[in-house]
C-alpha cells in the first residue's frame, strides 16, 4: 500500500513545486523541505533537481542565483505560464476529481 501512495505523490510532484514557489521565490532545498513536511516523503535529489530544471526550461519557473555569503542560491518563482498552469490545475482539482479525496465520492452515480 505504501508503494501506491508514493507513487501517487509522486505523480503531483510537478504540481506541488508549483504551487509552494507560487507562494513566493523558493530555492531548492526549502522546497524539498516542504515538499516533506506536506506529503511526508522527501523527493530524491536525484529526481527532483531535474524535474525543477525541467520545469525552468519549459518556462513554468524562472531562477535567480542570488549571492548568500560566499556562496550562490539559486531562487525559483513561477512565471506567468506557472501562474496560467497552476490555475487550470486548481479548475481540475476543484470538479469531480476533488470527490475523489474525500467522502464525497459516494455522490457520483455508478
Amino acid at each position: 500500500m505504501v508503494d501506491i501512495i508514493y507513487a501517487f505523490i509522486q505523480g503531483l510532484e510537478k504540481p506541488l513545486i508549483l504551487w509552494l514557489v507560487a507562494r513566493g521565490p523558493m530555492h531548492g532545498y526549502e522546497i524539498i523541505t516542504r515538499m516533506k513536511q506536506l506529503t511526508a516523503h522527501k523527493p530524491k535529489p536525484s529526481v527532483f533537481y531535474p524535474m525543477l530544471h525541467k520545469l525552468e526550461h519549459d518556462g513554468f519557473l524562472v531562477g535567480e542565483w542570488v549571492k548568500k555569503g560566499r556562496r550562490s542560491v539559486k531562487y525559483y518563482r513561477l512565471t506567468e505560464k506557472g501562474r496560467e498552469m497552476l490555475r487550470r490545475m486548481r479548475r481540475v482539482f476543484s470538479g469531480p476529481l476533488r470527490g475523489i479525496l474525500s467522502e464525497e465520492a459516494r455522490a457520483f452515480p455508478r
